[in-house]
Order: structure tokens, then sequence, then C-alpha cells
């Protein structure tokens, strides 16, 4: 971030530079004055960008981050279109008033002779050459040059300053954005470990009588989950493989506090390629169904699929619905905070389905690989 804002400090300085040197050369490239060029461009420059120079940096560092950026854009533009009539007031008074007549160049006393046909004017009654007759332009007034390239460079100035205190804003906008997802999966982890582990520890200690190597096989998988869990999320990406094998661990885990009565079903291609995701993506909506869709007493079941195509992954969650609240409770806070993620990792590339049916409920997550 830190070296991507230095570039953009540096095309600024870069740009700036380019205006300032193409308004410093304009007044020799465009001189009107064949005789004393150098002069007489060096004195438009000290009577239009000096004054035009100081009204740029009253612009730049007291009024744009001074009303401008703090909110009060009409008292910027009256202060703007006020300092811009003063400066232009004051430029009219020098160039009437004040500026030296010593500035003026002087007319030579020798008399230059021109060949007959410089003179398409004709011959008059005394038989005497004449020049033709032509209207001269009437130049531009100090003054108002002075007006138009102030409103453009305070213009460009205010503009260009605008657009880098935008990007600025957006970039700080995508760090907080990125630091909120990193809490939220600290957040998540601190939310699964409690209870899945004490609830999962219960489970592995009636196991250790009945049956020790399945016992065994759980206290293995439970390390490799708080493994996951611990070091994850500290991450930004985790390979597919690695949150496959994390969810396969968590969902027989989990069975182990069910009986027979209750039917999961996890089922994933044989072979995972080698794609990195988000840690935790799935979590959320793992634990949704069972949190809704388990029952004690009666038949119920949860059925999960995963389809990885080349560029795309599909996770289709279904459960039974042991209550109405399901729907109510993964609209509220869970699928919130589970579409701001995404939206924040993928933007507009997922596409995230839930259908709610009087039996059954049905997430579908597409995201890209």
């Amino acid at each position: 971030m830190k070296i991507h804002d230095k570039k953009i400090r540096y095309s600024e300085i870069v740009l700036l530079a380019f205006v300032w040197l193409v308004l410093i050369i304009t007044p020799i490239l465009f001189r009107e004055d064949i005789y004393n060029p150098v002069r007489r461009s060096v004195i438009l420059q000290l009577e239009i960008l000096i004054p035009l120079l100081l009204l740029f940096l009253i612009n730049r560092f007291i009024l744009v981050p001074r009303l401008l950026f703090k909110g009060k854009q009409i008292l910027f533009i009256i202060s703007v279109l006020g300092i811009i009539g003063l400066f232009t007031a004051g430029c009219y008074v020098y160039d009437e008033n004040i500026k030296s007549p010593t500035l003026e160049e002087p007319q030579s006393d020798k008399q230059i002779v021109l060949p007959p046909y410089a003179f398409p004017g004709g011959v008059d009654r005394f038989g005497n050459l004449r020049p033709a007759q032509t209207r001269q332009p009437k130049p531009i007034p100090p003054f108002a040059n002075f007006l138009i390239l102030s409103i453009l460079v305070v213009g460009f100035d205010t503009g260009l300053r605008s657009s880098l205190r935008w990007i600025e804003v957006e970039n700080e906008k995508v760090r907080l954005e990125k630091e909120n997802v990193a809490t939220q999966l600290v957040l998540l982890r601190n939310q699964v470990s409690p209870h899945f582990l004490m609830n999962t520890l219960n489970n592995i200690h009636s196991l250790v009588d009945i049956n020790t190597k399945e016992a065994k096989e759980a206290i293995i998988k439970l390390s490799r989950m708080m493994r996951y869990l611990l070091y994850e999320t500290e991450t930004e990406k985790t390979t597919l493989i690695k949150e496959v094998e994390f969810l396969e661990s968590y969902i027989n885990l989990m069975k182990l506090r069910f009986n027979e009565k209750v039917i999961i079903t996890l089922n994933i291609p044989e072979t995972i390629p080698a794609k990195t995701i988000p840690p935790f993506i799935f979590t959320s909506l793992i634990e949704n169904a069972f949190k809704h869709g388990i029952s004690y007493k009666d038949e119920s079941f949860i059925n999960i699929d995963l389809i990885i195509g080349d560029d795309r992954l599909l996770m289709v969650v279904k459960n039974s619905k042991t209550d109405n609240s399901q729907l109510k409770d993964f609209s509220g806070i869970g699928i919130e905070n589970t579409k701001k993620r995404l939206d924040l990792l993928y933007g507009n590339k997922y596409h995230l389905d839930i259908v709610d049916n009087k039996d059954l409920f049905t997430v579908n997550l597409s995201i890209p690989l």
C-alpha cells in the first residue's frame, strides 16, 4: 500500500511539473515580438506566472484541504471565485497604471526601405506607392489571459487533488475491509473452537472404553483440525486440499454425536486440484446445517456435495428442517456476515442461492477458483 501511495505521489509531481513547464515555455513558442523575444517572454512570465503560481499554492495548500476536503463546498467555491477575481483585478490595475512604459519596445529612427511588392495597395494621386490597409487583430489584454489561465490552473489542480483524495480514501477502505476480513476469520475460529472442542472431547471420552481405536483416530483428527484453526486463520489463502481435509474431519467428528437416525453424507471428487481459496469459506454453511437440520428424535439428514470444475467450485448443502427458524436465523447475522465476506473476497464473481422449502433447506454457493 505504501509503494502504491508513493507511485501516486510521484505521478502527481510529474504531472504538475509538466503542466507548469508548458505554461513557462508557451510565451516563448507563441511570441509576437520578433525583435526581442527573450526579454519580452521573461516579462510575460513575471507578469502572469508569478501571481498564477501564488494563486495555485493558495488553492492547493489552503482552500482545498481546509474547505473542500472539510465538506465546505459552497464556501470553497466562493473563496476560489473571490481570490481569482482579486488577483485578476490586481493584474488589471498593474497593466493599466503601474506597468513601466520602458517595457515598450522603442521605435527605431532608421528608415527601412521596402521593395515595391511590399506595397500592394496601389499608387496615390501623387504617384507614390501606398501599402494595403490591413486590420490587425486586437491582442487579448493581460488580465484576460490571467483570468483564463487562473480558471484552468485552479480547476485542474482541484480536480487532481480531488481524484487523488478519492484514490486514497478507496485504498484506505480496501485496507480496512481486508483487516475486517482477518478479524472475522479470527472471530470465526474462536466461535468454532470452544463448543466444537468441548462436544468432541466428550464424544471421544465416551469412545475410550467402547472403541479405543476409533477414539485414537478421533484424537488425531481433532489435533489436525486444531492446528488448522490456529494457523490457517493468519493466511489470506489456503489450499483447497487442506480446506477439504478440514471439512472431512469436521463432519466425521460431528458424526460421533449422533445416532443412526441421522444420515450425514459428504460427496467430494476423488482428485482435488491444486487450487487456493480463502480459509473457512464453507464453515458457516456447514454449521448452519448441523444447527437446524439435526433431530435427536426423528430421522434427519445432511447432504453435502462439492463439485469442482476448472475455474469454479460449487458447494450444495441440503438438510432436513427440524424447525421453522432456520431461514430467519440464517438470513440474519450469519448470512449477512457470509455475504459480506464473499463480497469482500469475490465482488460480483460469486453466486449464493438459498432455497427454503417446507421440509428441505438448500444452500448453493458458487465461487471462482
